[in-house]
């Protein structure tokens, strides 16, 4: 999210997609995303502009980040954008026998024998991560998210971004899980990746909290009571500084002052771009409405405790759509209609998404580039006025169906045998590939 001012709320998006890197035949990870960036850039680099879309290196080798290049105005070109950037990807991935996978979590992944730490460019950062916290787990290795940037210009309109943020992020798994299966066996949790997220640094509890940020509504405030807490907990362990930034926030929503964001993190990964941005543009569109002050007031969003906030997100953590809200305070905070002492996180997602301020319409597609054109000859050109947006669809699919976590795990249908997660996940690598929606019945 940079640029040469700040920009005001929901003028910007900024959306990051991780994708792992598996073997074409079996599908294990596959550790080369250093060789993917060195076949585009000629040397081994962490991160590779190209027009409007940026490749980069994460932690591990096996895991690949595609992100718009900066923020982009509307949601609704970037599917196209990234769609055309994965087949890229996965032509250069070809020769070095590999393909890209969507959802969450590597299915069978082992990370304390495949975990790779990527050796290049910034890895004193990745190293100390692995000194303090041994990064051989499921909650650093097996991981892969969407990272949705929204703007803010100053610290009023922080509060107001935060407070909204805070409210929508323990239902975003009813929409988001994609990860019912580690270690080759169905969890019992639609969302195992959030599961293993909140402990994975557990050696100093302040980087995570509860994973719903503090009611801190300005600057100087998030400074004292998050900020330096964390900085202060790690020193010891950390005394050349190297983690001391704000990036070392594991919270599910971050502020990024040096950008003037907030970065949701609580996304789990979908099937293929026009999914992971319908979740994206569905979570701006309630947090819009709650800018707006559509269903509560300021005030009320800003006094919403943290500890009933966390209690939704492990409910929705376990069970996505299907979980059962018990709360009035909280459905208060959305206008939930009637005066029913509960709702399911589907019931309310409906709710909103037929309540809330749609994005308004976009204002420019993407044109991919010829066959026969470099990385990076795509770009943004005017769109059709009055078309619907390309992410309708797909997230009228995930609420008729359910996230995509439900939706594997009915394709599985209780059987986790090696070959039948090879089939089903081989599936949403063709899924990804196409840029279609997942179906159990395929």
């Amino acid at each position: 999210m940079t640029d040469p001012r700040p920009l005001h709320l929901l003028e910007g998006f900024g959306v990051e997609l991780e994708y792992m890197i598996v073997a074409a035949g079996d599908l294990a990870v596959l550790p080369v995303a250093d060789k993917l960036l060195r076949a585009v850039a000629g040397r081994y680099e962490s991160e590779v502009e190209l027009g409007p879309v940026a490749w980069s290196n994460e932690l591990v080798l096996h895991v690949v980040e595609m992100k718009t290049n900066g923020p982009s105005g509307s949601l609704d070109p970037v599917p196209a954008a990234f769609q055309e950037h994965v087949g890229r990807i996965n032509a250069l991935l070809g020769p070095l026998g590999g393909r890209l996978m969507p959802t969450a979590m590597h299915p069978w992944m082992d990370p304390a024998a495949e975990m790779r730490l990527w050796p290049h460019e910034y890895s004193p950062v990745y190293e100390a991560y692995h000194r303090i916290f041994d990064c051989r787990g499921h909650g650093w290795a097996n991981l892969q998210a969407v990272h949705l940037n929204l703007p803010f210009a100053g610290d009023e309109e922080f509060g107001r971004l935060h407070a909204a943020i805070r409210l929508v992020l323990p239902i975003m798994p009813a929409l988001a899980a994609s990860s019912p299966v580690m270690d080759g066996r169905l969890t019992g949790l639609m969302d195992t990746r959030l599961h293993v997220y909140r402990t994975n640094a557990r050696r100093i509890r302040s980087i995570t909290g509860s994973v719903i940020p503090e009611p801190v509504f300005s600057r100087a405030e998030y400074e004292q009571v998050i900020l330096r807490r964390m900085y202060d907990d790690i020193r010891p362990l950390d005394p050349e500084g190297v983690l001391q930034h704000e990036f070392l926030n594991s919270r599910g929503a971050i502020a990024r002052f040096d950008r003037s964001a907030i970065e949701i993190r609580v996304l789990d990964m979908q099937e293929c771009p026009a999914a992971d941005v319908a979740v994206c543009a569905a979570v701006a569109d309630v947090v819009r409405a709650l800018l707006d002050e559509q269903w509560s007031g300021l005030e009320a969003q800003q006094a919403m405790p943290t500890e009933p906030l966390a209690e939704i997100l492990l409910a929705t953590t376990r069970d996505a759509e299907q979980a059962v809200i018990g709360d009035r305070a909280y459905l208060d905070q959305f206008g939930f209609p009637g005066q029913a002492l509960r709702a399911t996180a589907g019931e309310l997602w409906q709710h909103l998404c037929e309540t809330s301020q749609p994005s308004p319409p976009r204002a420019a597609g993407f044109t991919p580039a010829p066959a026969d054109s470099p990385p990076g000859a795509a770009g943004f050109t005017p769109a059709p006025e009055h078309s619907p947006p390309s992410w309708v669809e797909p997230l009228r699919t995930i609420l008729r169906d359910g996230p995509l976590a439900r939706r594997i795990t009915r394709a599985l249908a209780g059987d986790t045998s090696p070959d039948r997660l090879r089939a089903v996940y081989a599936r949403l690598c063709d899924c990804l590939a196409a840029g279609r929606m997942f179906t159990p019945c395929d």
